[in-house]
């Protein structure tokens, strides 16, 4: 009896810990089944997910990649969780963290001082400043939370974990097979409705919110899985082709008509970089914005344009007459984009140095609403903001929040043009850059009429974007890495 008791006794430090694991898995599973709760079993899967995070937590980050695509609004009381994807940010900001204390990040010097992120500290600093003057503290503070874990895990750990193009294109997969997989999904519910244009937010349910974020991610997909399967050859060449096919399709019946358009501005971007006009076409942007925002400020101009109350509709049975309207400005989504940015402007005149305060533009924005822009939707019980970022960082930062912004927006392109043309006489290269260029400018398109910086499932490879390009230019610049690249 004692010899068989001491062949069961552990005899070395990894039996104990394999036999304390046992143990715990067991206890947890008796607790969950007389509880009748999964909870019992949470001890041992923390175990588990410690024990991942000490040995590699790389594979923590695609995780969470490949899981943004089925991510899904948590409401906690007042506070609103993105799960499973923000708490997996979490935890990697706390990976990062303790990476930094360890000095085991591998970021360079020259990395860290990349004009894109010293612009985004920047940014994140001023939204610190403008919280101290914020109409509401607690939603701004929750705001400056949220973006540390999404500069941390989509912008840092993406340049810690990239060492070769090769990696970009694993990166991508993750989140174009999900998205794939949605796809899929989507189609066959809404296959059931006759893939009718008013039960498209019905098909997507329970993944995303609306259809616009459906079509954002799958439009800003399409530069990686196109320019991934040029890049590929064999069997993944065709796998990415599929995954081009598949997004193509889920676009076009998705019938969201920014996402469809935002393809074509991305390929009139192309050419605008093979012809090294970025400056130009920035500078004829800003000149425009600032033109057409003086003529619409000048003696109340703007109120030439309200809209007739009556004849603004949503026509959600006929894609046609939903384009016919958008035209004719009578569609109602469009208008009340016009009744919030209206009083987006209004709140910047009252403003416009600190502005409300990040995350305050609802119900801000009511008190400065003008009645002639009203909409049969202008309740807003969704909560819903101004559907355009850029006038959202200068109603909720003021003049430097928006100027700091458009300077990222600015640099970033600039500096991916020179990569392109720099990146000619590398092959493996030059698809990295266009897949993050084309997708970024699909993004900064989409941001034009909807806030999607802080939605997860985009926000993430806006920073991934920038990132890839700061990498870009380090695989350039180092003579190891062109040799890499060159193979």
């Amino acid at each position: 009896m004692n010899t068989w008791l001491a062949r069961l006794t552990p005899r070395d430090t990894p039996e104990r810990v394999f036999v304390a694991f046992v143990l715990l898995l067991v206890g947890g599973g008796a607790v969950a089944l007389l509880a009748r709760t999964p909870l019992g079993v949470a001890p041992a899967l923390a175990v588990v997910g410690v024990g991942v995070l000490l040995v590699d937590w790389r594979w923590l980050y695609y995780l969470l990649l490949s899981t943004l695509a089925f991510s899904q609004e948590l409401h906690l009381g007042s506070l609103t969780l993105d799960v499973p994807s923000e708490p997996l940010m979490l935890v990697l900001l706390g990976c990062l963290g303790v990476a930094v204390l360890a000095g085991r990040t591998g970021l360079t010097r020259r990395e860290l001082q990349h004009p894109v992120v010293v612009i985004l500290g920047l940014m994140l600093l001023w939204a610190c400043v403008s919280t101290l003057f914020s109409v509401d503290t607690t939603k701004s503070v929750k705001y400056l939370l949220a973006k540390t874990w999404y500069l941390g895990p989509f912008l840092l750990i993406t340049l810690m974990l990239l060492r070769r193009p090769a990696d970009v294109w694993r990166i991508a997969a993750c989140h174009a097979g999900g998205a794939c997989l949605t796809v899929l999904y989507t189609a066959a519910r809404h296959a059931t409705k006759g893939f009718g244009f008013a039960d498209i937010n019905w098909a997507i349910q329970p993944f995303y919110i609306n259809h616009v974020i459906y079509a954002t991610v799958l439009a800003l997909l399409l530069p990686y899985a196109f320019y991934a399967a040029r890049a590929a050859k064999g069997m993944p060449r065709r796998w990415w082709q599929l995954a081009v096919a598949v997004l193509v399709f889920g676009l076009l019946i998705s019938y969201t008509r920014a996402s469809i358009l935002s393809i074509p501005i991305a390929a009139l971007f192309y050419g605008v970089m093979r012809l090294r006009l970025t400056r130009w076409v920035l500078l004829g942007a800003l000149i425009g914005v600032a033109g057409g925002a003086g003529y619409f400020v000048q003696q109340n101009n703007y109120m030439l344009y309200a809209p007739d109350f009556e004849k603004t509709i949503f026509n959600g049975g006929n894609f046609e007459k939903h384009l016919e309207a958008t035209y004719k400005l009578q569609d109602v989504s469009g208008m009340e984009r016009v009744y919030r940015w209206v009083a987006a402007a209004r709140m910047v005149s009252d403003k416009p140095l600190t502005g409300s305060g990040p995350s305050t533009f609802y119900p801000e924005y009511k008190r400065y609403t003008v009645k002639s822009f009203r909409t049969y939707v202008s309740d807003n019980p969704e909560h819903s903001t101004t559907h355009n970022y850029f006038l959202l960082q200068l109603a909720e930062q003021g003049v430097p929040g928006f100027a700091l912004f458009a300077l990222l927006l600015c640099v970033a392109l600039i500096t991916a043009e020179t990569l392109y043309h720099r990146a000619a006489a590398r092959p493996a290269l030059r698809p990295v850059v266009l897949a993050a260029t084309l997708s970024l400018v699909v993004i900064i398109f989409h941001l034009t009429l909807n806030e999607l910086v802080e939605v997860d499932k985009i926000g993430s490879f806006f920073f991934i974007s920038l990132a890839v390009l700061i990498k870009c230019r380090e695989w350039m610049g180092e003579p190891a890495a062109a040799e890499e690249i060159n193979r």
